[in-house]
């Protein structure tokens, strides 16, 4: 080999795999940890090490969300501050009694499965298939993005090692976006109160058995900043959480239409190849915090097409009914709390602003789950129960054409007025449908097979 085909680029880039792949190059696990924004922590890091090892190793060509469920529980094990037998039995009986307010606020039924106490362990594992369902297409997307690049950017001459190097790429990936996927979602178990929290329905796994749950620390914490009785704060979380899966249960159809409304938006996610290209030119292998840090910062998705924005209008729209919907029906339930205004206040800027783990979902998914017309929507369903009443706004929710749009939430008058103005006359497919179910045939002669009236007496 002569002294310029030493430096050569493509030379250096087929050593640096071969080291990478034989398991010779150094890798500093201080770095990996940062870049799976793990802390230097010995037993994180051993941990890691052993990830990316099975990750070199493994002959799979998919990603391991067995990581982001480890890395979650491992997080949220950190700062547990055990609840007390009294705490637990306090929020027992704010269910039950939530439960009674909540009849007298809504015509929709009550749960069929009792309310649960959950350890914030417990809120992960139950979570986690949404979790990774929501942040699948990215990750995927970046894993065909990787290989396409490097593909593409490979000489003829490497097309096999590129094979190799492809699904390595693929894995590494893999491994680092489980890892900061399971990071968010620790994060997440401390912030969140209860299932809804969020405002898509996490616990569940359909309609019929539709989860109300509370976690016992966090309704602790989130109503240790406030200087208001917690008896009072968990009664109201109470309300809020048995509002909110009472809604998914009676409206079978949203859990669907949400979750849909969801996956189109993620259809149409695209990475920055530009971006990857740059990536994969200057990819060492021993320091991944640059593919990590592009992964996190939303660099590698670009802005949203037409298409996305349409879908993301819907669900925010969505959104913004379900918690508006919410919103009122609990202030309605709520109404004997002294403190119930101050405690919504905080729930609703809470909610609109989102914590530290739910801007960092968004960020690295590229989706937001905020309702950004929340106080517009709960405005329309407060107009509704004070001109139709609690029985006809609810009845809205009966059938997904009966939901109200995003023109209602800007002109909930002209929504009042059609629903109670008078009923408008059936056109003509109207009538022929109404003669059809109405219709006698068996009082009339039947045909003979020739055209003919049959005899009724034969």
């Amino acid at each position: 080999m002569s002294e310029d085909s030493a430096h050569d680029p493509e030379d250096e880039f087929r050593d640096m795999l071969n080291q990478f792949l034989s398991g010779k190059g150094e890798i500093d696990p201080a770095r990996l940890a940062s870049a799976a924004g793990l802390p230097n922590d010995p037993e994180m890091i051993k941990s890691l090490m052993a990830q990316l090892q099975s990750a070199l190793q493994s002959s799979g060509d998919g990603i391991n969300w067995g990581l982001a469920l480890e890395q979650a529980k491992a997080i949220a094990a950190k700062d547990v501050i055990a609840t007390t037998p009294a705490d637990r039995e306090s929020l027992e009986q704010a269910f039950h009694i939530a439960a009674l307010w909540l009849d007298e606020a809504t015509f929709i039924s009550e749960l069929t499965v009792h309310p649960r106490l959950m350890s914030r362990t417990e809120w992960i594992t139950a979570t986690i298939p949404i979790w990774t369902q929501l942040a699948e297409p990215v990750a995927l997307s970046i894993a065909n993005a990787l290989t396409e690049v490097l593909r593409d950017q490979a000489p003829e001459e490497m097309a096999g090692m590129i094979d190799g190097a492809s699904r390595l790429m693929r894995n590494v990936g893999g491994t680092l976006f489980a890892m900061q996927l399971g990071q968010v979602v620790g994060q997440l178990a401390s912030e969140v109160v209860s299932g809804g929290d969020v405002g898509i329905p996490l616990l569940g796994s359909s309609d019929a058995d539709q989860q109300a749950a509370v976690l016992p620390q966090n309704v602790a914490a989130f109503g240790a900043g406030l200087d208001i009785e917690q008896d009072q704060v968990r009664l109201y979380l109470a309300v809020r959480e048995l509002a909110h899966a009472r809604l998914f249960r009676h409206a079978k159809w949203l859990r669907l239409q949400l979750m849909s409304s969801i996956s189109e938006f993620a259809q149409g996610i695209r990475i920055d190849t530009d971006r990857l290209e740059e990536l994969a030119t200057d990819f060492d292998p021993s320091n991944p915090e640059e593919l990590r840090e592009a992964m996190v910062s939303g660099a590698l998705i670009p802005p949203k097409s037409e298409a996305q924005l349409a879908a993301l209008g819907r669900l925010e729209t969505m959104l913004a009914l379900i918690e508006g919907w919410v919103d009122v029906v609990t202030a309605q339930a709520s109404k004997r709390l002294p403190k119930s205004g101050a405690i919504a206040e905080t729930v609703r800027r809470r909610r609109a602003a989102g914590g530290p783990a739910e801007s960092a979902f968004s960020t690295l998914v590229g989706l937001e789950l905020r309702p950004r017309r929340l106080r517009e929507a709960a405005a329309m369903w407060q107009k509704l129960t004070d001109e139709v009443g609690p029985e006809a706004r609810d009845e809205l929710w009966s059938h997904p054409d009966l939901v109200p749009t995003s023109d209602d939430i800007d002109d909930p008058a002209a929504l009042v007025a059609r629903l109670t103005g008078p009923t408008p006359e059936p056109d003509d497919i109207d009538q022929a449908i109404e003669e059809l179910l109405n219709d006698t045939t068996d009082d009339r002669p039947h045909e003979a097979s020739d055209g003919s009236a049959e005899d009724p007496t034969r």
